[in-house]
C-alpha cells in the first residue's frame, strides 16, 4: 500500500478520535475552566440566594427600627438605657458592674 491509502484508510477513525476528543474537552474547559463556567454559575447562584436571605432579614431588621424609632420614649425606657448601656445611677446608689466570664 501506498502511504496516502494508509492516511486516507485511518482518516475516518482519526477524524472520529479527534472530534470525540474535541468534544470532552470543549465539554470539560465549559463546566470547569471558563470565567463562567458551570461551576462558577453554581457559585454565583449559591452566593445570590445567601444575599438574598441576608438582605430580606436586614430589611425586617431596617423596618423594626424605624417603628420603634416612629414612637416616643417613655420615662422609663430612657432610665433603662441610660442605667444598661451607659452606667448611670441616682444620686446616692451604688452601681456594681458584672463581669460575666466567656
Amino acid at each position: 500500500m501506498h502511504w496516502r491509502a494508509i492516511i486516507h484508510a485511518g482518516s475516518g477513525k482519526l477524524k472520529r478520535y479527534l472530534i470525540v476528543f474535541g468534544a470532552a474537552f470543549l465539554l470539560i474547559w465549559l463546566v470547569f475552566l471558563d470565567s463562567h463556567s458551570l461551576m462558577s454559575r453554581i457559585r454565583w447562584h449559591r452566593e445570590h440566594t445567601r444575599l438574598e436571605r441576608e438582605n430580606a432579614v436586614l430589611r425586617a431588621e431596617i423596618e423594626e427600627l424605624q417603628t420603634r424609632l416612629s414612637r416616643p420614649l417613655s420615662d422609663e425606657e430612657v432610665e433603662r438605657i441610660a442605667r444598661e448601656e451607659y452606667g448611670m445611677s441616682r444620686s446616692g446608689e451604688v452601681v456594681y458592674p458584672v463581669v460575666e466570664d466567656r
